[in-house]
């Protein structure tokens, strides 16, 4: 759906359209195809949980789209679902979109059938069509629709297929104000006590329809039991005996024989309507095999995951280089038009010095991180690396799904910290976000790269990832030993392999770019100010020597180093950027020798998370747990700094 279609003026009035379904089914691409540059993404009211919104106009209707978390069940044991099952039955959208996998479709129907459960306005999204026909899978989806008794739309969303007439489905039940969806009965037995408990809740308010309420209430949900019981008390004795019933009857707990119930739904409507033909050799499939295979996958990561940083860092060093010329030829201008004085100066290296830093520096490297990471995102080749990954994490008490916040952490620590929310525990939470706050994130591979691999040669660069991820995996196992608990198994969905799609990547990268611009280039101009007027004050010598006894007699830096450190809180490419706003130059072969460029990443590299980290880290455990984080990255990073430096000179690197 193109922006210049989506903004054509609104006529008719303002829909709300939610969006839900599972992990990997091509939700957040429906979102992107539907909303382009038009939205953006904050936190759901005093949650940490992301909430993406953006907007279209269709056939005379401004239409808000929200991107519901990726969900599959309507419990409370995530902050996903929670606010998920919260947004619909309270927020009341004008129409639901429940997005499905055709490929898997017995599997998403289950999620479906608990969203009937909540009587919203539904629409039912069968995505990922060209793939299921691919393996042999043909959906009935008109049968589907009278199965279900909600409208049913087949989409192919990164080829932009459906899409329309998923909206046109969106803006009929609004316009004709269509009833709410209803849900599937159960079995006869089950069906009984539900109805029977549901009559006994007729007097209870609450936001939720009074059947999901019997059911939660028979399933054992905590957060509707609170919300019941503390002013119906009479019926906990009422749902005690349903419970007793159901397990008599099929010797089964409630909760466990619900489920089955939903399964059964599923399974019969995803047979009804699935016709399974001879599918084609796929080399999609073998590659799926290939990836996932005990010996070969391990290869194909590695050498993947070697790729990538090695054409960042082709790419960048090329910009940088170019970039760095320009910049320099610019300034000769400047000063040769204007001439020199104190106005001018300000003007250069007060002013415009930090912007033309962060971009000669910063974004030679950031731009192709944020496009690969986008690709491998896209192609669903991340949930492989979850796979492969998921023995060598246990060795931290994490299973391979926390490798994912990881690997968000080579974009930004902040979503790796907010990523860590998939994890089961607060225990695994708490070490997975430890752990990622120690990965080094696109503003520290700025460093590394723009520093390290620029002047001492990639296969440095590599070394010092190399020594990142041996100091994760023993802090992590630290950790693991130090806090009490135990590792629960991996259980997650396998995407299918898809073909990246030019759009989807170029937006994906468009907006990560975007934000960091926003968030990071401000920074840099007040931080390049700060220190210019610092130095123009004389307050940069009495920084420098507070601080020389860490940087100068034990980690064997300049003096100048200790104040770029204290600004790289705020944000780590700072460090390198106002090293050379200090040093008036950004040939950081006159300024630092080998060993200490080696140093000064490694330190830079592990030293105190950036301010944002801190702060998301605060939120999500606490002030007391971000400040030990916080001092035991600094004091490992100054300790072997040191002794990394003593090192090297033992190995004659000066």
């Amino acid at each position: 759906m193109s922006d210049q279609e989506a903004w054509k003026p609104a006529e008719k009035g303002v829909i709300t359209v939610a969006l839900a379904g599972n992990a990997n089914v091509g939700k957040s691409v429906i979102f992107n195809q539907l909303t382009g540059l038009h939205q953006h993404v904050g936190n759901w009211p005093g949650k940490t949980v992301k909430r993406a919104e953006g907007t279209l106009v269709h056939d005379g209707y401004t239409i808000d789209v929200v991107d519901l978390p990726g969900i599959y069940s309507l419990s409370t044991y995530s902050l996903e679902e929670k606010v998920s099952r919260e947004y619909i039955a309270i927020e009341h959208p004008d129409a639901l979109i429940n997005v499905v996998d055709a490929s898997a479709l017995e599997r998403n129907l289950f999620f479906t059938t608990q969203l009937l459960e909540l009587e919203p306005r539904l629409i039912v999204a069968v995505n990922l069509i060209d793939v299921a026909e691919k393996r042999g899978v043909q959906i009935d989806v008109r049968r589907l629709s009278e199965l279900l008794g909600v409208p049913v739309v087949a989409t192919t969303a990164v080829k932009d297929i459906g899409l329309h007439e998923l909206m046109d489905e969106a803006i009929k039940i609004h316009r004709d104000d269509v009833a709410p969806s209803r849900p599937l009965p159960f079995g006869i037995e089950v069906e009984k006590v539900v109805v029977g408990l549901t009559a006994s809740l007729g007097v209870l308010e609450t936001p939720y329809p009074r059947r999901w309420v019997a059911i939660k209430l028979l399933e054992g949900d905590e957060e509707i039991e609170s919300l019941v019981y503390g002013v119906f008390p009479r019926v906990k004795e009422e749902v005690s005996s349903a419970r007793r019933r159901m397990e008599e009857i099929h010797g089964h707990d409630a909760a466990s024989v619900i489920t089955s119930e939903r399964y059964i739904q599923a399974s019969r409507i995803a047979s009804t309507v699935s016709n399974i033909v001879e599918p084609k050799k796929s080399i999609l499939k073998g590659l799926e095999d290939a990836t996932s295979h005990p010996v070969f996958g391990y290869v194909i990561m590695l050498g993947i995951i070697f790729g990538m940083f090695f054409s960042i860092f082709t790419l960048g060093d090329v910009a940088a280089g170019a970039l760095g010329t320009a910049f320099a030829g610019l300034k000769a201008w400047f000063f040769g038009t204007v001439g020199e004085g104190a106005v001018q100066n300000f003007v250069w290296s007060g002013l415009l010095e930090g912007v033309f830093a962060g971009v000669s520096i910063a974004l030679p490297y950031i731009v192709p991180f944020f496009l690969v990471l986008s690709l491998l995102e896209d192609s669903g080749y991340l949930a492989r690396i979850a796979f492969l990954m998921d023995s060598l994490m246990h060795k931290i008490g994490l299973h391979g799904k926390g490798f994912i916040p990881v690997m968000l952490g080579f974009g930004c620590n902040v979503p790796a910290c907010l990523g860590c929310s998939i994890m089961e525990t607060e225990r695994e939470r708490l070490i997975c976000a430890f752990v990622s706050s120690l990965v080094p994130c696109a503003a520290r591979s700025i460093v590394i790269m723009g520093l390290v691999a620029t002047y001492l040669g990639f296969e440095w660069a590599v070394a010092l990832y190399v020594l990142d991820f041996v100091l994760i995996f023993v802090l992590g196992r630290i950790a693991f030993k130090a806090l009490p608990g135990e590792p629960v198994g991996l259980i997650m969905e396998m995407p299918i392999y898809k073909r990246p799609s030019a759009k989807v990547t170029a937006q994906r990268t468009w907006f990560r770019l975007k934000a960091f611009v926003n968030e990071a280039f401000p920074i840099m101009v007040v931080g390049n100010l700060a220190i210019y007027v610092a130095n123009m004050l004389g307050l940069l010598n009495v920084i420098q020597g507070l601080f020389s006894p860490v940087t100068v007699l034990w980690l064997g830096l300049p003096a100048a180093t200790g104040v770029v450190l204290i600004f790289g809180i705020l944000r780590k490419e700072l460090t390198l950027i106002l090293l050379a706003s200090i040093m008036g130059t950004t040939n950081f072969a006159m300024i630092l020798t080998p060993n200490q460029m080696f140093v000064f990443a490694f330190v830079v590299m592990i030293y105190i998370p950036c301010i944002a980290t801190i702060a998301v880290l605060a939120k999500e455990f606490g002030w007391k747990a971000a400040a030990i984080i916080s001092v035991v990255e600094t004091g490992l990073a100054v300790v072997l700094g040191g002794l990394l430096y003593r090192a090297l000179l033992l190995l004659g690197i000066g």
